[in-house]
Formats: C-alpha cells, structure tokens, sequence
C-alpha cells in the first residue's frame, strides 16, 4: 500500500502568454487548472501507471472541495483531514521562450490538533507492506521536523518511507533514516553547503555519504543533465531523453512517483531506472501538473540509455 502526504496541496494553475509585461497588461492565450500539490501529483501518476495509492493530508474551502472532486472523478482514493481556512492557488506563467514565473499562496496555518489528527492517521495506516511518500513544503503552524517525526513513527510500525523535500525539512528528514529519497542537484548542493554547481563524481560522492544513513535507494535528478540512481551496489547514470519539452514543472513529481510504484510492484534495479527516467520526461511534456499517460511512459522506456558511473 502507498500512502502519499501532501502538507500544502494547492490548485495549480497554468498561463501561458506571449511574454511578460511586469507593471503592464498581459493577455494570457491558455488556462490550465489542475489539482496539485507534490503529493497529489504523485498520486496522480501512480494512478496512470496502473497502480493505487491512499492521498492524504489537509485540505480546505472549495478549493479543497476541488482537489476532492478531481480525485474522485479519477478513482483516486483519499482520506484528507478538513481545515479552516482556503487551500492555495499557485500560479504559473509559462511565456514563449520558455521562461517560467511562480506565484505560489502560503495557504491555510495548521493547528497543533490537526498536525495530531494526521499523525494518527498515519500511525493507522502505517505497517509492513506500506510506503509513506512525504513530499513538498510545509504549511504555517508545522514545525520542519514533522517528516523527521513521521519517518520515526513509520520505522516504529514496521513502514518504509520515500522523502521528497528541500532546505532544513530534507536535512531534519536524513537525521530520520528515511528509505528512499529523491533530491535534486541543488538541494544535495545546499545540504553540502557548496556555492559552486558539483560535478557528476561530487553529487556521487554525496550520495553515497547519505546512504550511510540508512537510504536503500537515491535517485538524484539533475535537469537537463539527466539523473543519478544509487541503489546499494548498483549505481548507474541516465542522460535526459530527447523530448519536445512543454514545462518541466511536475517531472520530479512523476520521478517519485516511478519510485513509489517500482517499490510496490517490486521492479528490479534497470527496470525501476527506465520507469523513473520515462515518466520524467512524459511529465515534461504535458501542460500544467497533469501527468504523463501510461503508453507514453512505456514508450519512452525503450528510450532510456542507462550507462555505469565512472
């Protein structure tokens, strides 16, 4: 079973213009809304994978009641605890040439009893033969050490645990022991406090220093460079596939995802590789946060070049 978590869920909506006039009008051509928010769109893609996965967090307004009805609409199940307050819109601005402006929404602050309510949920759903998939920013009201906690409390029921995050809840988070992790160039940047952009043998050297902390596997994603995968002995490096590329917004999101559904459907080390590298680039290509179909994914994997790390 996969449970995924989304502390901040939002409504992502996606503009497209000519190119932006800051203090001017902007005429926007297109307007994508999708329900959002990591750990939603992780469950988004496991669904289109052909798998299942319980999402929850908090949720709140009638944009909540948005996130719940697309869900629903997708055969999605969900199990949200209810806030006061309204769950966020974020807004993303894709102009021609490829530049991309983020407006995102802080939403609503969560109280001490809400953080208790879900943490119970959890611990109730938490087990052997069940992954928690933590990923994405925190709301107010949350202390950065909530997916530490969760990671804990997980082990404790015999759970394996898949973290997603940056800045102080990723490195809070690897003081926890969590089982699989999908960090991007920068965030290892940031976690060695280096100013300078690593190289290939660098981020493998940093890699292989987190998996003494208990991480069976890392996938590291590095744009347009491709991504990274250490799983105990095996190591292996991908280049970016080849596609017609519409935002990149959503493709790490669709990277945990491959993750979480290669653990549940047990894939060996390649196969787990070209299913994470080609629901990446499927994600790449779809407008908004919608997520790659399941027959481009398995197109793409014929695709995928896996070479040794040197």
């Amino acid at each position: 079973m996969i449970i995924t978590v989304t502390m901040n869920p939002a409504i992502d909506k996606t503009v497209e213009i000519d190119a932006l006039k800051p203090g001017g009008l902007n005429r926007i051509r297109k307007v994508e809304y999708d329900a959002g928010g990591k750990g939603i769109n992780v469950s988004k893609t496991i669904h289109e994978l052909g798998g299942e996965s319980i999402a929850t967090g908090f949720l709140g307004g009638n944009a909540g009641r948005t996130i719940e009805n697309v869900l629903d609409a997708r055969k999605i199940m969900h199990d949200f605890i209810w806030v006061d307050g309204e769950t966020r819109t974020n807004t993303k601005v894709f102009e021609e040439n490829g530049a991309v402006t983020e407006l995102n929404e802080p939403g609503p602050a969560i109280s001490e009893e809400q953080i208790g309510k879900l943490m119970n949920k959890l611990e109730n759903y938490a087990g052997v033969n069940t992954l928690i998939v933590l990923s994405g920013s925190i709301p107010g009201g949350v202390g950065k050490d909530i997916y530490e906690k969760i990671i804990r409390m997980a082990h404790e029921k015999g759970s394996q645990v898949l973290m997603d995050a940056d800045g102080e809840v990723f490195r809070l988070s690897l003081e926890a022991g969590p089982d699989i992790i999908k960090p991007n160039r920068v965030e290892l940047e940031e976690y060695a406090r280096i100013d300078y952009r690593a190289s290939g043998k660098e981020l493998l050297e940093m890699t292989r220093k987190l998996m003494k902390k208990g991480i069976h596997t890392a996938a590291v994603s590095m744009g347009k460079s491709g991504a990274m995968f250490v799983r105990g002995g095996y190591e292996a490096v991908c280049p970016a596939l080849p596609v017609k590329a519409h935002s990149t917004v959503g493709a790490g999101d669709a990277m945990v995802a491959a993750l979480a559904y290669a653990w549940d459907q047990k894939l060996g080390d390649e196969e787990t590789v070209r299913l994470c590298m080609a629901a990446s680039a499927g994600a790449v290509t779809t407008i908004g946060t919608k997520p790659p179909a399941k027959e481009l994914v398995e197109e793409l994997k014929m695709q995928v070049k896996i070479e040794s790390v040197q």
